[in-house]
């Protein structure tokens, strides 16, 4: 992305220009083209968008706790499928691999107070009109960006601008809406080093590849998430010096540190970066709080799954944090980051900065039932995917929720 970027200023040509002289080829090439007709009617399936059009309704959800509420039976089909959104990842197309239940896609959430509207692609393109959208985040915030672009492709289609060598980074245009939106790849948030599998983390310094992007982009819109890498052994750093350790149990001689330690210091540097970062003026930064696993009978490698195929109730959800560690500590982690989300909040007003927190955790605690489970690949992969979740499913929801908290 920073290759990307520089090149872009070495030859004195910004992305604003490279996009147009894409747009224009592409219209030029369907007008003399023998098959143009075809292509012309494809375009104009979606309506061309207007600048001019109403605003869309503020202050919707101003009463309304959006985060507390409950799953609620819904008989409408999902806003996609497969069929009708071929963007969707192989890993997270849990009915390719072979999924025949689909009772996990008939619930809505429903807050307490108010009624939680499905995604609306047309008024989101008018919010993002001549913006920029970054997800800040490791796969799952990209399996919500994924989610995002099968939504919006009812409206508009993207154009595929750049991505890296690995499909982490990646930056999608809207040209109607002259909307740009991009995922920054991090694990961490903080600077992380591998060494065979292991991280060093550094935790009072940001990784550069979100912290440098974001300001060279002046993005308009944040969303911030990451913490299940943290789960996994790595080595702690503050001000260059070793403090020890994650998961390390066997490192007699180095101190471990909670997960819940690690991500509140790993967002603590993240949002001093995005508060003290002057291109970042006026950023509306949405953090995402920790999205659970429901891994049962074991981890990853360890032959564990999810088979449950309805959400929980509230008694078994307070069973699950009872008895449950992995559960109970993402809980806890939620909380931390909710502090953090605070502080964040008070010390931006003074920056200029807005911070929003899109508290996603006990929503999704109770649908064990939305993971790909075996259903993510080949079944010579031994092991489930309980992290991840199906598209279409739960995830959808984090979408609704971010117009919702767009809108006001």
């Amino acid at each position: 992305m920073r290759e990307f970027l520089e090149n872009t200023k070495t030859n004195g040509l910004s992305l604003s220009v490279i996009l147009c002289i894409l747009i224009t080829t592409f219209f030029i090439f369907v007008l003399y083209s023998p098959s143009s007709s075809t292509i012309s009617t494809q375009i104009q399936i979606h309506p061309t968008y207007s600048p001019f059009q109403d605003p869309p309704i503020k202050d919707k959800y101003k009463k309304c706790d959006l985060f507390k509420g409950e799953w609620v039976k819904d008989p409408k089909k999902p806003a996609y499928t497969n069929a009708t959104c071929p963007t969707i990842p192989t890993t997270k197309d849990c009915f390719l691999h072979g999924r025949k239940d689909k009772d996990f896609l008939y619930w809505r959430w429903k807050p307490e107070k108010c009624e939680l509207s499905r995604f609306e692609p047309e008024t989101f393109l008018k919010i993002m009109n001549n913006k920029k959208l970054a997800f800040i985040g490791d796969s799952i915030a990209r399996n919500q960006i994924d989610s995002l672009i099968c939504l919006l492709t009812q409206q508009e289609y993207p154009i595929n601008a750049y991505k890296d060598a690995k499909d982490r980074s990646r930056v999608w245009f809207f040209p109607k809406s002259n909307f740009t939106l991009m995922v920054l790849w991090t694990r961490f948030l903080v600077k992380g080093v591998e060494k065979g599998g292991v991280f060093d983390l550094h935790l009072d310094q940001v990784d550069e590849n979100w912290g440098y992007n974001v300001s060279q982009w002046e993005v308009d819109y944040a969303i911030v998430s990451s913490v299940q890498w943290y789960f996994k052994k790595h080595y702690l750093y503050e001000g260059g010096d070793l403090i020890g350790c994650l998961n390390c149990s066997e490192d007699d001689h180095l101190t471990e540190f909670s997960v819940s330690f690690a991500v509140k210091k790993a967002f603590q540097t993240a949002f001093r970066y995005i508060n003290g970062c002057k291109a970042c003026k006026d950023m509306v930064t949405i953090a995402r709080t920790i999205s659970p696993s429901h891994f049962e009978h074991g981890t990853w490698r360890t032959g564990g799954d999810c088979e449950r195929s309805k959400p929980y109730n509230e008694a078994q959800l307070k069973h699950l944090l009872a008895t449950h560690n992995k559960s109970s500590i993402e809980w806890q982690v939620r909380n931390l980051q909710m502090e953090e989300i605070e502080h964040a909040m008070n010390e931006g007003r003074s920056h200029s900065q807005k911070f929003k927190a899109m508290d996603i955790t006990k929503i999704m605690l109770v649908r064990p039932d939305g993971h790909p489970g075996p259903y993510w690949r080949d079944k010579k992969k031994k092991f489930n995917d309980c992290v991840h979740w199906c598209m279409p499913g739960p995830i959808d929801v984090w979408n609704d929720l971010l117009l919702a908290l767009l809108l006001d």
